[in-house]
C-alpha cells in the first residue's frame, strides 16, 4: 500500500475527509502524536462501523464477547486470504499473511497495542497487494480505492496511515493504550464485516 501522500490532485470528499483529518492530521510529525478517542468513533461512523465499533470498545478485553468478536476477525481475515485469486508467484505473499495471523493474534492477546498495530500495518499492505495487486503500490492507491467505493477508500487510506502511530509515537505511549486499542478495533471491525 502507497504509504507517502495521495496523488496531488486528489481530494478526498468533505464528511470522508474532517474525519481523516481529524484522525490523522495532514502534518502528524509530531513527537507523541496520538489521535483522541472522539476522532476514533467519529472515523468508525463515517466507516459505517460506528455502533459495532462502540459496543466493542467498551466490552472488558478479557470477556468472552471480544474474544468470540476476535475469534471471528481472524477467521474472516483467514477466509479473505484464502479466497483471494492470486498469480502463482503471490502465492508467497498469501501463505506469509496467513502465517502471520496467529503471532498478530497473540500479540493483541498481550494487550501489546502498539506492536499489534505496527503488525497489522504490515498485514493490511500485503492484503491491499493480495486485493489489488500493483495498483496498491501506486502513488493514487487512496483516489483508485474511493473511486470504487469511498468507505472502502477510507478504510485503505487509514491502513496506509497505521505505521505512523509507531513512527511518530515517542514510546511514552503504553504498549495497552486505550487510544491505540481503539485504532486498531477500527480495522479488526471493519474486515470482520468486510
Amino acid at each position: 500500500m502507497y504509504r507517502g501522500s495521495t496523488a496531488a490532485n486528489f481530494t478526498m470528499p468533505g464528511d470522508y475527509r474532517k474525519a481523516a483529518e481529524r484522525l490523522f492530521p495532514k502534518d502528524i510529525s509530531v513527537k507523541g502524536f496520538k489521535p483522541d478517542l472522539k476522532a476514533v468513533g467519529e472515523f468508525a461512523k463515517t466507516l459505517g462501523i460506528g455502533v459495532e465499533f462502540q459496543r466493542l470498545l467498551a466490552l472488558d478485553k478479557n470477556s468472552g464477547e471480544l474474544r468470540t468478536f476476535l475469534d471471528h476477525f481472524q477467521n474472516n481475515l483467514d477466509l479473505l486470504i484464502k479466497k483471494t485469486w492470486v498469480d502463482k508467484s503471490d502465492e508467497t505473499l498469501k501463505g506469509k499473511l496467513q502465517d502471520d495471523i496467529p503471532s498478530f493474534m497473540a500479540i493483541i492477546g498481550q494487550a501489546d497495542f502498539l506492536d499489534a498495530v505496527e503488525k497489522f500495518s504490515v498485514i493490511l499492505d500485503g492484503l491491499s497487494y493480495l486485493f489489488f495487486g500493483v495498483q496498491s503500490e501506486k502513488e493514487d492507491f487512496a483516489e483508485y480505492t474511493f473511486r470504487i467505493d469511498a468507505q472502502m477508500g477510507l478504510f485503505w487510506w487509514y491502513g496506509s496511515k497505521l505505521a505512523l502511530l509507531s513512527e511518530f509515537s515517542d514510546k511514552k505511549i503504553s504498549r495497552d493504550d486505550r487510544v491505540l486499542w481503539a485504532v486498531l478495533l477500527l480495522g479488526l471491525c471493519y474486515l470482520t464485516n468486510f
